[in-house]
């Protein structure tokens, strides 16, 4: 069964156009260590009528601030390792990535690595 890393992340709004340059570049990395998918999503409808915690509250949006949701799909948690090894050894060695301003703040993004109960 698959496995898979999700992100949600507080962005300015004026970062919006730099973030998706900045994960273009990601998706591209990832995908050539052996990410299966990549996706990184802006909210639309997030002022929703469901219960619970809605996801501009879980990372402390501002009005002037844009949710991303992400996740990256890998064959198993083994595969991640080995993929995010990588992926971070290159991040870390390349100029274009070392020199990039972070367009958010690191400290209010939401992490975790799942496992896939159902896969439709």
């Amino acid at each position: 069964m698959v496995y898979v890393d999700g992100f949600v992340i507080p962005l300015p709004k004026k970062n919006l156009q730099i973030y998706r340059r900045m994960a273009q570049q990601g998706c591209k990395m990832w995908k050539k260590h052996g990410a299966i998918e990549y996706f990184e999503c802006v909210g639309d409808d997030l002022n929703t009528k469901m219960a619970g915690i809605k996801f501009p509250k879980t990372v402390r949006a501002k009005p002037s601030e844009k949710i991303v949701f992400s996740f990256i799909v890998f064959k198993s948690k083994t595969h991640r390792d080995r993929v995010n090894a990588k992926a971070m050894k290159e991040l870390t060695n390349d100029p274009r990535f070392k020199n990039m301003p972070m367009p958010f703040d690191l400290k209010r993004m939401v992490y975790g690595g799942f496992k896939v109960i159902v896969k439709g």
